[in-house]
């Protein structure tokens, strides 16, 4: 099969934005993960994969990164196009110009638009807005790019999602939303623990607890750690306090230091459990050292697949 021929079965995803993964069906993310398994493989065979040749990405930061505007700007020249860094401060945006139009000016210029922001409202004005793919990466309610990252990452070391079960233990944020839908999705049980007050947001549960129900997948919401990771296959951990959120830290540390992913939780988890966090990390807070440094841990095999998910989520919404 060509190149070209190994992307065909997603020109059904052409013109679609990608905000949540709520928008795509188990099928479509299981598309997705194949693809980016393609294009994972060409990229280390050194297959060359220009499949979005003069093709245009405008990146929209108004929350700094690392990962995400390096694995961007790497994948689109990896796929023969270009991206355009834009923060706030380079930007309209940052001086108060319309979101709509900043939309519609730049549908003029690219092919699409990625955006990393606050509240998901913004993004979704961004998209109602614009005529070309808006990408998701990163809002106050979602990370859909690392949720595929995350569960490409389970599925090249378990080889299933069949029988699986993936613990997510501290905040119930952005990256625990997006994970918990990603997995639902695909039939992985999934269980998250929280400290009280910080749970998931209570409109998005009912939305996994609806996809669970179709996928035969288990979900279960505690504020008990040891409950939550008995038995699990994969354990996940963030941060405990978000950008945006620092004026909390002290509360934080306080309410949360019951929760960190150590030796004494694990031993409540599988003998082969995968550890995985989205980074960067805080050792000796949400995750010892010995944990995320140890040999279940896959944080950077997670943090490279962000690469080639990305690269499939471009090819299969703006290639020809």
């Amino acid at each position: 099969m060509s190149v070209l021929e190994s992307g065909l079965h997603l020109k059904k995803y052409k013109g679609k934005h990608f905000l949540t993964l709520l928008d795509y069906s188990s099928t479509e993310i299981k598309e997705l993960l194949d693809f980016s398994l393609t294009l994972k493989n060409y990229q280390k065979e050194g297959v060359p994969h220009q499949l979005l040749m003069g093709k245009t990405l405008a990146m929209i930061f108004e929350k700094s990164s690392t990962r995400t505007r390096v694995s961007f700007e790497v994948g689109m020249t990896q796929l023969g196009g270009s991206a355009l860094f834009l923060s706030s401060k380079d930007s309209q945006l940052g001086r108060g110009e319309p979101i709509s139009d900043t939309a519609q000016v730049l549908s003029r210029y690219v092919d699409g638009i990625m955006i990393r922001t606050h509240g998901h409202e913004i993004i979704e004005e961004l998209a109602h807005y614009s005529t070309v793919p808006v990408i998701n990466a990163l809002t106050d309610d979602f990370h859909p790019c690392q949720a595929l990252a995350d569960i490409l990452t389970i599925l090249e070391v378990k080889k299933t999602f069949n029988g699986l079960k993936a613990v997510y233990v501290g905040d119930g944020n952005n990256v625990a939303h997006s994970l918990l839908i990603a997995c639902a999705k695909v039939g992985i049980d999934i269980a998250i623990a929280t400290p009280k007050g910080y749970e998931p947001k209570e409109w998005i549960v009912k939305e996994i607890e609806a996809i669970s129900i179709e996928t035969g997948s288990q979900f279960m919401l505690t504020n008990d750690p040891i409950e939550a990771v008995r038995g699990a296959d994969v354990v996940y951990t963030d941060v405990w306090t978000s950008m945006g959120y620092e004026e909390e830290t002290a509360k934080r540390l306080e309410d949360f230091k019951l929760f960190q992913v150590n030796d004494s939780l694990m031993t409540y988890a599988k003998p082969d459990y995968m550890f995985l966090h989205c980074l960067p990390a805080h050792r000796g807070e949400e995750v010892s050292a010995g944990i995320i440094d140890g040999n279940h841990s896959f944080i950077f095999d997670q943090a490279e697949n962000r690469l080639h998910v990305q690269k499939a989520i471009l090819v299969a919404l703006i290639g020809n």
